[in-house]
């Protein structure tokens, strides 16, 4: 991490600054976020920026492999399947834990894969705040590849695209009770698309419609999926005439097989320096001796839900589904972030272990995705997580600003 851009942000820190900061993001939507906003962004020095890209890079090679649907075909349960699946996903986030090697060089290492959206417009706008509360150095910025100008109307094509934006819907499970809602928020406002709950998505043969406010009928031919599986298949409550499963006229913007493709199944098919040794559990006849080391993971969990952290054999022998987990080696965080000291102290606190997610977008007709923007996310417990970080300070969602 940048040492200097990280003390000259702690000797300027005040409580007053950061209260600011949450006061302006409550404003702007008059939606007070449901997760932790950290007190500080993360700034990102140039060796470990190269680090990130490079991991990206080779990541991306192995899912731009022309045989990567093959292997992952074995991902998509049958009564999962969505039909008219396109070429590739829309949406990639890495997310790596930043850890320390050998030689004393920060270095990432992947944690998850997902080929499913992240937070990109909410990204945009704490960032953008955090700017604005704090003295955040101007030779530096949290998007790659692209300006503001150019995030945005990347996002705009590749979300409405050549719709009109009220044919176009956010669709998700009951969008006012997601942690993820000031995202749909800021979403709405820059797009002007719909948010919808699934269960007000109507359907005439293929065709997909909603009532709007004053009871007309409005066609829907872009569907922004926010939807995650493993939610709506525990949701059997809830009442819809929509169904993944039925072909519809209508054009998937993030289209939901990749959500099972480009997961924690795809761990073990990624073999480069930045992902830690993972194997499908059903596919290791001998266990390591060391199963300290490792972490056990449900392939298909959302939040971290379902991971064995303090791995043992009789917790694999307690797994009665093999085929659903994978066995990952465990990565040590580095506390790489500085908190202020007592008494006004720049240094000194205890420092905080950081994961960077790493935000790309995949345009139709391009040959690779593009890393765009990032999201940070703080730790002072064993894992990175809001039950692993209760009443703690210096952590919390957060963005990272890459030094020129």
């Amino acid at each position: 991490m940048d040492r200097n851009a990280r003390r000259r942000f702690n000797q300027a820190f005040t409580k007053t600054k950061y209260q600011n900061l949450l006061d302006d993001v409550v404003s702007i939507f008059d939606h007070r976020p449901n997760f932790r906003i950290a007190e500080t962004p993360v700034f990102i020095d140039r060796d470990l920026r190269r680090h990130l890209l490079r991991a990206c890079d080779l990541i991306v090679d192995e899912i731009c492999k022309p045989d990567f649907k093959l292997r992952t075909n074995a991902s998509i349960a049958p009564d999962y399947a969505v039909p008219d699946e396109d070429d590739h996903t829309t949406f990639l986030q890495l997310d790596f834990g930043i850890t320390r090697s050998e030689s004393g060089e920060l270095v990432p290492m992947l944690i998850e894969a997902q080929g499913f959206p992240s937070l990109y417009l909410f990204q945009d706008l704490i960032a953008n705040r955090y700017r604005k509360h704090f003295d955040i150095p101007e030779n530096c910025s949290h998007l790659l590849n692209t300006d503001s100008a150019g995030y945005h109307q990347m996002l705009r094509e590749i979300i409405i695209g050549p719709e009109d934006p009220k044919n176009v819907v956010l669709l998700e499970i009951e969008p006012d009770k997601q942690t993820t809602r000031i995202d749909f928020l800021a979403t709405e406002a820059e797009m002007g698309v719909k948010t919808l709950c699934i269960s007000d998505l109507k359907r005439s043969g293929k065709d997909v419609y909603y009532v709007d406010d004053n009871g007309r009928k409005v066609d829907v031919h872009r569907i922004y999926n926010r939807v995650i599986f493993d939610e709506l298949v525990a949701r059997t409550d809830i009442k819809r005439e929509f169904l993944f499963s039925d072909p519809v006229s209508a054009y998937w913007v993030g289209h939901p097989n990749w959500f099972f493709r480009i997961s924690k199944y795809s761990l073990p098919l990624f073999d480069n320096p930045y992902v830690p040794k993972t194997w499908f559990l059903k596919d290791l006849s001998n266990l390591p001796d060391d199963l300290e080391n490792y972490v056990l993971k449900p392939m298909f969990s959302f939040s971290g839900s379902g991971v064995v952290f303090n791995v043992s054999r009789e917790a694999i022998e307690r797994t009665s589904n093999l085929a659903n987990y994978i066995l990952q080696e465990k990565i040590r965080y580095e506390p790489v972030v500085v908190t202020p000291g007592a008494e006004g102290m720049a240094d000194g606190g205890e420092p905080v272990k950081c994961e960077v997610r790493m935000l790309m977008l995949w345009p139709k007709d391009a040959a690779r995705p593009i890393i765009v923007n990032n999201l940070a996310r703080l730790s002072k417990g064993e894992m990175i997580g809001v039950k692993y970080n209760r009443d703690k300070d210096w952590v919390g969602g957060s963005v990272g600003f890459f030094l020129d």
